[in-house]
């Protein structure tokens, strides 16, 4: 099928690694072109080189996306190189270190609000000004399972994709019918979020007392995720493809589970 994402472009918080990356990747082999921002340089080229290997463009910003300015400073640099405007908007980058709930600290319920709640906020609207110029613009924001329907560990990162689900259905109903504005909302996911070095894997391996993925299958089991498995990156991209192209036109407001299974309620 044909998605018309070719010659668009695309703009990805959080883009050289794990779903931000093999997000970037399923965007360029529809043919659009690509920014990327991420405050991992070595990660941010290396994606963009096998972006530019698929025939498109790729353009990378190194940034902080933690506090005001550094979004600012981001997003200004961005729109710098993107000659023909933006079309697509993915609002990706995520930070998580699952702790018990009283282990966590004011300080990580700050970190966790300004990356996962607040980058989305300062981004989204600093580019709908660009967005809003585009014909068929849309915004996909990366949420979670743990937004629907939260588990004991971490309480402060479920809390903030909640926020972030009910901030894609304000934004949805705001900007149309000019914008579509959906979200994915990933299961657990093998990626470098879960697999980084104090990652969720480590996270949950201190909670459970087990080694890394062991923890992490023993938390799949608790929660009796009907596929029995990790989902990879790219099954999260796919969705995310698809909710920005024409093939969603008639597709707003909506939250797209990729979770396995793990929802359990009818709505």
């Amino acid at each position: 099928m044909e998605t018309g994402l070719g010659g668009r472009t695309v703009l990805i918080t959080g883009g050289a690694n794990g779903i931000g990356r093999a997000t970037a990747l399923a965007f360029a082999k529809e043919g659009a072109h690509v920014a990327l921002l991420d405050h991992d340089a070595a990660a941010l080229e290396e994606a963009a080189s096998l972006i530019r290997e698929l025939g498109v463009k790729a353009f990378t910003v190194k940034v902080d996306l933690s506090y005001a300015a550094g979004v600012r400073m981001g997003l200004d640099e961005a729109l710098s190189k993107l000659d023909d405007g933006l079309d697509v908007l993915i609002n990706n980058v995520g930070y998580g270190d699952p702790k018990p709930f009283e282990e966590i600290t004011d300080e990580q319920w700050e970190k966790t609000f300004q990356i996962n709640f607040m980058s989305a906020v300062r981004v989204t609207r600093h580019l709908l000004p660009v967005l809003r110029k585009k014909e068929k613009a849309a915004i996909v924001n990366n949420t979670s399972d743990l937004g629907r329907q939260p588990e004991a560990a971490p309480a402060d990162y479920g809390a903030m994709k909640s926020a972030l689900l009910s901030l894609t259905k304000s934004l949805a109903r705001s900007e149309a019918p000019k914008i579509r504005v959906n979200a994915v909302a990933p299961g657990p996911i093998w990626s470098t979020f879960w697999s980084r070095p104090g990652g969720f894997a480590e996270g949950l391996s201190s909670i459970h007392k087990m080694p890394p993925r062991q923890a992490v299958d023993h938390e799949m089991k608790l929660r009796k995720l009907p596929l029995e498995r990790l989902g990879e990156p790219e099954e999260v991209a796919s969705i995310m493809v698809f909710l920005a192209s024409d093939l969603a036109s008639y597709v707003t407001s909506s939250v797209w589970g990729v979770d396995g299974g793990s929802i359990r309620s009818l709505i």
